[in-house]
C-alpha cells in the first residue's frame, strides 16, 4: 500500500491494490495516480465530533481506501489493510454495526490495529455509499479502539448523512478526475485527452486498442440474470487481466460500460500476434466471479492514428469498428478495415431509411411472381415480394435490406407492410373475379402468438377469406422450436391459411419433425432445380424429394423453372405447381391482371401433354 499526492486539497487515496478479488482479498500493484475525493476531510471532521470516534475511513468497491485516524491522513508508511471479512460484510446495502468485534464470531480473528496504538479495534460501523445511480460504490466506515453498546439513533442518522455526503464527493471525484466508479480506471475523455497529448511532431501516428468484453445482448444478459454486483465485479476482473497484460507504463482506460481501450508505445506488438494470441486467451478463460465462473466473448480491435484524424475524426468508434467485428471471429482480434467500415455505414443508413420508408414515405412497393398448376397450366396463385425503390441510391435488392431488417428488429413492421398491401391487393384483384391465392413470406421472428390476430385484423378489414392466404416459413424456421411452433401453425391453419415450406433441401431436415408440422405445401429450393439441366445428382435430388412430400401429403411446388426444359421435366415428377422465370418474371401489380388474361391455358400442363 502506498500514499499518492496531487493537485489541489482533500485527500488522497491510501491504495491496498487496484483491484479486490472476488473472494475479498486484496491485490497489488495499486495505480499511481489516485485522485482527492474534494471535501472528505470535512465529512471527517463532522462524523468524528458527531461520533467521537477516533478513526474513520471510505472504503470503494474499487480497491480505494481513504483513512482519517485522530483528524490526520493516515501515512503511506503506516498502511491499513482491512481485513476481507470486514470488506465482505461492507458490501451488503445495509448498515453494518459490531459493538465488540472480540466478542463476534465473525471478527474475532480479523483484528485491525494502528502502529500508533497497538490495542486492536473493538468497535466497527458502516454505512453504504451509493452513487447517483443506485449501486453501492463502498462504505463509510468508523472505528474506536473501546468497544461501544451501539450506535444511538442521533449518531446513526449523523453516519448516514455523513455517508450521503462522502457519495457527492466520490462522484465530483469521478467527474474531476475522469475516472470509473466501478473500476476506478480513466474514462474515455482521459482517453482523448492523453491520446492527444501523445501524438505531437516527434510522435505522428499512435496505435490504440479496444477491448469489447461481451456484445451488448450478452452482457445485459449478465445484468438480467445476475445483477448489477455481478457485472461489476466481472469488469473489474477483466480490468485485472488486462493491466497484467499490457506492457508496462500503458494506461488501461474504461471508455465504454464493457469496453477497454490503451494507447500502445510502439508497433512492435502488432508484428508478434502471438502477444494479441496470448490477450484473447487470457480474456477466454473463465472468470470467477462471486463465487459464480462465467466465460465471456471477447474481441480485440487494433487501429494506426495519425495526429491529423483527430482533428473532427473519431477514432475510437474505428477501433471499437474492429473491435466488434473480432467479437464474431475465430481468432477474436482483428485490425480496422477501412472498407469493412463503410460497408457498416452503408448498412447504418440503410437501417434508418428502411424505418423512415416503412412509416413515412412510399419507397416500398410488392411484386408478384405467378405460380402454375402443372396438370392444368393455369396460374393458380402469386408470391409477393418486396421491391425498394430509394430515391437517391435508386433499387436497393431485397438480399440486402431484408437481412438488414431482420438484424435491426424491423422485421416486424416489414412483414406488417406486406401483409396489409398484398391482402389489399389480392382482395382487389378476388373482387375483379380473378380467383388466385397469395404467397407471402413470413420471418421466423413473426412467428408468434400475435402472429393469429394480426391475419385476422387484416383480413377482416379488407374482407378477405383467410383460405385464399398461404404462408411461406423457411425450412430451418418450422423446425426450430418444434413445441412451440407447432401451436402456433395450428392456429394459424386452423383459420383457414395455408402453409408452405420454403427452399426446402438447405436446411437440416427432421423428417419426422417435418411429417408432424400442419404444413400444406413445400417448396423445393431453386438450387436444386436450375441444377437440373447440367447434373444427374440435382435432378435425382428432386425427383426423390417431390415424391417424398407427395407420399407424406405436401403440396410440391417447385421454384428456380427457368426455361422449357427445366418446365419438362417438372412435368414429368411428382410434382404440383412450378415458379420461375420462365413462367414469369415478378410483375408489378398493375400488370398482373394483364399477364392472367393473356396466359390463361397458355402454358402447357399434363392434361395438354
Amino acid at each position: 500500500m502506498h500514499t499518492t499526492t496531487g493537485p489541489g486539497p482533500g485527500l488522497h487515496a491510501a491504495e491496498w491494490g487496484e483491484l479486490p478479488t472476488a473472494a475479498g482479498e486484496l491485490a497489488s500493484d495499486a495505480p499511481a495516480d489516485a485522485f482527492a475525493v474534494p471535501g472528505f476531510d470535512a465529512v471527517v471532521r463532522l462524523v468524528s465530533r458527531s461520533l467521537h470516534v477516533p478513526l474513520v475511513a471510505l472504503v470503494l468497491n474499487g480497491g480505494g481506501a481513504y483513512w482519517f485516524a485522530g483528524g490526520n491522513e493516515v501515512a503511506g508508511q503506516h498502511p491499513l489493510v482491512l481485513h476481507p471479512l470486514y470488506r465482505q460484510a461492507m458490501r451488503s446495502q445495509a448498515s453494518q454495526v459490531v459493538p465488540d468485534t472480540l466478542l463476534d464470531p465473525r471478527f474475532r480473528d480479523a483484528a485491525l490495529s494502528l502502529d500508533a496504538a497497538p490495542e486492536p479495534i473493538r468497535f466497527f460501523a458502516s454505512e453504504p455509499v451509493f452513487a447517483l445511480t443506485g449501486q453501492q460504490i463502498g462504505a463509510l466506515c468508523v472505528m474506536d479502539r473501546v468497544p461501544r453498546a451501539s450506535l444511538t439513533d442521533s449518531e446513526h442518522n449523523a453516519l448516514r448523512d455523513a455517508a450521503v455526503l462522502a457519495s457527492t464527493g466520490v462522484v465530483l471525484r469521478h467527474y474531476l478526475g475522469r475516472t470509473d466508479p466501478i473500476t476506478q480506471l480513466p474514462h474515455r475523455h482521459a482517453f482523448f485527452d492523453d491520446l492527444r497529448a501523445h501524438l505531437n511532431a516527434e510522435v505522428p501516428h499512435a496505435w490504440a486498442i479496444a477491448i469489447d468484453v461481451a456484445p451488448v445482448q450478452r452482457f445485459n444478459a449478465f445484468i438480467r440474470a445476475m445483477g448489477h454486483a455481478y457485472a461489476d465485479e466481472l469488469m473489474r476482473a477483466v480490468a485485472h487481466r488486462l493491466l497484467a497484460w499490457i506492457p508496462q507504463g500503458t494506461r488501461l482506460y474504461q471508455v465504454g460500460t464493457a469496453r477497454f481501450a490503451a494507447v500502445l508505445p510502439d508497433d512492435r506488438m502488432l508484428a508478434d500476434a502471438a502477444r494479441l494470441d496470448d490477450l484473447i486467451a487470457r480474456l477466454r478463460r473463465p472468470f470467477d466471479c462471486l463465487g459464480i465462473p462465467l466465460t465471456i466473448q471477447p474481441g480485440v480491435g487494433l487501429l494506426r492514428i495519425n495526429a491529423n484524424e483527430l482533428r473532427g475524426g473519431d477514432p475510437l468508434r474505428l477501433v471499437m469498428n474492429a473491435s466488434h467485428e473480432a467479437q464474431r471471429s475465430v481468432r477474436g482480434w482483428a485490425v480496422y478495415d477501412r472498407t469493412q467500415d463503410q460497408r457498416h455505414q452503408q448498412e447504418f443508413f440503410l437501417v434508418t431509411e428502411l424505418a423512415a420508408a416503412l412509416t413515412e414515405r412510399a419507397e416500398l412497393d410488392l411484386h408478384y411472381q405467378p405460380r402454375v398448376d402443372l396438370d392444368s397450366g393455369r396460374c393458380v396463385g402469386v408470391e409477393a415480394l418486396a421491391r425498394w425503390n430509394h430515391p437517391t441510391l435508386g433499387s436497393v435488392p431485397p438480399s440486402q435490406f431484408i437481412g438488414l431488417a431482420e438484424r435491426a428488429g424491423l422485421m416486424h413492421s416489414l412483414t406488417q407492410w406486406v401483409l396489409e398491401h398484398g391482402v389489399a391487393q389480392l382482395a382487389a384483384w378476388r373482387r375483379a373475379g380473378h380467383d388466385i391465392k397469395l404467397s407471402l413470406n413470413v420471418s421466423s421472428t413473426d412467428l408468434g402468438a400475435d402472429l393469429v390476430g394480426r391475419l385476422q385484423r387484416v383480413a377482416a378489414h379488407h374482407d378477405l377469406n383467410l383460405e385464399a392466404l398461404e404462408l411461406e416459413f423457411t425450412e430451418n424456421t418450422l423446425l426450430e422450436h418444434s413445441a412451440a411452433t407447432h401451436r402456433h401453425l395450428s392456429a394459424i391453419r386452423a383459420l383457414g391459411a395455408s402453409i408452405a415450406i420454403d427452399d426446402f433441401g438447405t436446411g437440416y431436415s427432421n423428417l419426422a419433425a417435418l411429417r408432424q408440422m400442419p404444413a400444406t405445401s413445400l417448396k423445393i429450393d431453386q438450387s436444386f432445380v436450375r441444377g437440373m439441366g447440367s447434373s444427374r445428382h440435382d435432378e435425382a435430388i428432386v425427383r426423390s424429394v417431390t415424391e417424398l412430400a407427395r407420399s407424406l401429403g405436401f403440396r410440391v411446388v417447385v421454384e428456380g423453372v427457368e426455361t422449357m426444359q427445366l418446365y419438362d421435366s417438372v412435368l414429368g415428377m411428382a410434382c404440383d405447381e412450378a415458379q420461375g422465370f420462365h413462367i414469369a418474371h415478378p410483375l408489378p401489380a398493375n400488370e398482373v391482371p394483364a399477364w392472367l388474361a393473356a396466359h390463361r391455358g397458355a402454358l402447357p400442363g399434363r392434361r395438354a401433354v
